[in-house]
C-alpha cells in the first residue's frame, strides 16, 4: 500500500506513444480543454473499488473537451491478470471508452513518477500538472456514494475553467505498481 506524492505544479506531461491490448498505436496529446492520465491494472483491490466511478467520471470529462488515457505498468509476466488479454476483458466488463494502454517497458510509469494504482495525473491544456490526487475518498474496506464527492471530477472541472488546478489534494491510495526485477 502507497500514497501519491503531492502534486508537483507546472511539471509538464511526458510524450509517449503506447500500444492497447489489440495493439493499435496511441499518441499522448491533451483534449481542447486537458489531458487526464491514469495508471491502474485491473487486479488491485483499490482500482476494482473505483473503476466505476472513474469511468463515469473520464466520460463526463471527454464530454467537456478533457483527452483520457488508462495505463497498465505492472509486469504482467509475472501478474497475468494484468495482461493485455486480461486487460481487453476489464475494459469491455467496465465499458472503459478511452484508450487503456500497455505501458510494456515501465518507462511511462518511471517517467511520470507513478507509483500505485491508481494513480492519477489531470494537466491543462499547456499539458502543466495541476492534479495529483485521488478519485474520492473510497477504499476497498468501505462503499458510498461516489458523485457526493468526486475530487478528482471537481478538480479537473477547476482545471479546465481556470487552467489551474486545486490547492488542496490528498493523495491517491493503491498497491505498488509491481516492477520487473
Amino acid at each position: 500500500l502507497l500514497d501519491t506524492p503531492i502534486c508537483d505544479f507546472g511539471k509538464l506531461a511526458s510524450a509517449f506513444s503506447l500500444y492497447d491490448f489489440d495493439g493499435r498505436k496511441h499518441q499522448m496529446r491533451a483534449g481542447e480543454k486537458g489531458l487526464l492520465i491514469a495508471f491502474i491494472c485491473n487486479h488491485c483491490p483499490y482500482v476494482k473499488a473505483i473503476i466505476d466511478d472513474f469511468v463515469s467520471d473520464a466520460d463526463q470529462l471527454i464530454g467537456e473537451g478533457v483527452r483520457v488515457f488508462a495505463l497498465m505498468p505492472n509486469d504482467y509476466q509475472n501478474y497475468r491478470d494484468d495482461s493485455p488479454e486480461k486487460m481487453k476483458e476489464f475494459a469491455k466488463r467496465h465499458k472503459m471508452t478511452f484508450p487503456y494502454l500497455v505501458d510494456e517497458t515501465q518507462k511511462v510509469a518511471k517517467a511520470y513518477g507513478a507509483v500505485c494504482t491508481p494513480d492519477f495525473f489531470g494537466y491543462n491544456q499547456n499539458l502543466e500538472l495541476q492534479y495529483r490526487g485521488r478519485l474520492n475518498d473510497k477504499n476497498p474496506s468501505r462503499t458510498q456514494d461516489h458523485h457526493q464527492n468526486s475530487e478528482l471530477l471537481n478538480a479537473m472541472r477547476q482545471i479546465i475553467k481556470t487552467g489551474h488546478g486545486p490547492q488542496t489534494q490528498h493523495p491517491s491510495m493503491g498497491c505498488s505498481i509491481k516492477w520487473r526485477d
